[in-house]
């Protein structure tokens, strides 16, 4: 099991995760969709990583999170951080 960092923000009433390590989102009507979404978006990248290792994988620079959280649709106060986001790879 990986683990990974997420942000999480309310955009245009959807909620949006961003992954840290690989630069994935998932969107959902509230922030379970939200996580739901980028755990596919993850494990699809990550199987598909252990064949295509050419693939490029960043993580997401400073610059580019400070971009993220203040898109001018951001709703105030819907802003949250979880730390730790567990992808199955099995």
């Amino acid at each position: 099991m990986d683990f990974y960092t997420t942000v999480l923000r309310k955009s245009a009433g959807y909620w949006v995760a961003l992954c840290l390590e690989n630069r994935l989102i998932g969107q959902g009507i509230n922030p379970k969709a939200a996580i739901k979404q980028l755990n596919e978006a993850i494990a699809s990248f990550l199987e598909v990583y252990k064949i295509e290792t050419e693939i490029y994988h960043a993580s997401l620079t400073i610059e580019e999170l400070h971009e993220f959280l203040e898109l001018e649709d951001t709703e105030l106060g819907k802003v949250m951080i979880i730390l730790t986001l567990s992808v199955s790879t099995d």
